[in-house]
């Protein structure tokens, strides 16, 4: 007995004629679309419906029946609006909207301190393929507050998964939405700057109200949720290094331990007096979230650390607070730098490094005093300021990642090199 699939082969000329042309396999296709065997995605382009509005069609993701997920709106502050279907928590949020341009490491990404205050959107298609690890995690849990991605996977494929990304946002009640054009939204972003973002599962939203909600918006003193609530130390025999938190991720203790140093992890609000007290070979000022010149208590005892001679090694949101400390100026971005791939160029040796990137602001080159500081490093994109190296100081700060996670690990030799300037400053 001939199967139903042998007899519609049979049935266009396909099973039997060879010589069959390409018309009959395409009405084959056709067909076998309009019985519902299997339905091609409806990708496609966000459809304008009014001034500044803008829709996007459904994908695979959005398929009725079993599993279904309602209906959810991303609306930024400018007035474009994106409809797919809720992910996670589906409580609203209004947060400020940034993009990631990075392939894998959406883990690292939502447990990153430095997104606090945030909504990310993935500009990679596919994310959850590989499930949730979290041993992966770069802090205790996610800070994100809320997921922007195009198609999420809802079987991950990867045998150190322990759970799925779906269930992880629902875990830690962080909304996201899915099935949505996440390229024309990162256009929207690259061309009109960071902005506002609300995403709600409310289908008789107001847009006046929204907008005024979204405009009202600003984050807070995000540094201060972020770090550890207390002192603590991971042990080690070489070089006692003082890690002062401001949001730090684990890879940067992580990438300090596995060399040998002890590592004192200082919460943010600990005044450089504490710090020296517990005589540290070298200092190490974390990456963190929002504005720099937010963090003004924090400059004046970084001040302080700055005036010993102790080495000093700064991290992202730490490069821009010691920079503010001596003197200099920072300024926000247009949509900042994000992702695993942005190519950083060290001012000695000429020599190109690919890193992994977070931040929302830069130092500003020109209100450096010549006598304190030069730039080190300059990213080959943009030409914004990537890293500084202090006159007559063991200090040398960096806006970008050496311990990724994730991301490239070419620059990694950085902490090779604070390890370095310890052990000469101790044998001296």
């Amino acid at each position: 007995m001939e199967s139903p699939i042998r007899k519609i082969f049979k049935f266009y000329g396909i099973w039997q004629n060879k010589k069959a042309g390409v018309v009959k396999p395409l009405l084959f296709v056709y067909n076998i679309c309009n019985l519902g065997i299997f339905k091609p995605c409806a990708a496609g382009q966000p459809k304008k419906v009014a001034d500044g509005i803008t829709e996007k069609p459904f994908g695979p993701e959005d398929r009725k029946g079993k599993g279904e997920r309602m209906k959810a709106f991303l609306i930024l502050e400018d007035g474009h609006v994106f409809c797919g279907r809720s992910i996670g928590s589906a409580r609203e949020v209004v947060s400020e909207m940034v993009f990631n341009t990075s392939m894998t490491g959406y883990l690292e990404v939502l447990t990153d301190p430095s997104y606090s205050g945030q909504m990310v959107a993935m500009t990679y298609p596919m994310i959850g393929n590989y499930g949730i690890c979290r041993e992966d995690m770069e802090s205790e849990r996610p800070w994100v507050d809320g997921l922007i991605v195009r198609e999420l996977s809802r079987m991950p494929s990867n045998f150190r998964s322990e759970d799925t990304i779906q269930n992880f946002l629902s875990e830690y009640d962080i909304p996201g939405i899915c099935g949505i054009d996440t390229r024309a939204l990162t256009r929207v972003l690259r061309e009109s700057g960071t902005m506002n973002g609300m995403i709600t599962t409310d289908e008789h939203y107001q847009t006046e109200a929204v907008l005024k909600k979204l405009k009202a918006y600003a984050t807070g003193d995000e540094v201060s949720k972020v770090t550890c609530k207390g002192t603590y130390v991971l042990s080690g025999n070489g070089p006692k290094v003082a890690l002062l938190d401001l949001g730090a991720k684990r890879g940067i203790a992580r990438s300090l331990h596995k060399r040998g140093c002890e590592v004192m992890v200082y919460p943010s609000f600990t005044s450089a007096e504490e710090i020296l007290a517990s005589h540290p070979d070298g200092i190490m000022l974390s990456n963190g979230p929002g504005d720099p010149k937010a963090c003004g208590k924090i400059i004046q005892e970084i001040r302080r650390l700055y005036e010993t001679n102790l080495p000093v090694f700064a991290i992202c949101l730490g490069h821009q607070l010691m920079a503010l400390a001596t003197g200099a100026d920072t300024y926000r971005l247009k949509y900042g730098h994000r992702g695993g791939n942005h190519p950083v160029k060290d001012l000695e040796t000429g020599r190109v490094y690919i890193t992994s990137q977070n931040h929302g602001y830069a130092v500003d080159t020109d209100s450096l005093n010549p006598d304190v500081a030069v730039p080190a490093f300059v990213n080959v994109n943009d030409g914004t300021n990537e890293g500084l190296s202090y006159v007559g100081k063991n200090i040398f700060t960096v806006q970008f990642h050496p311990e990724a996670c994730p991301g490239p690990q070419d620059s990694g030799y950085l902490f090779d090199r604070f390890i370095k300037m310890m052990e000469v400053k101790n044998n001296a």
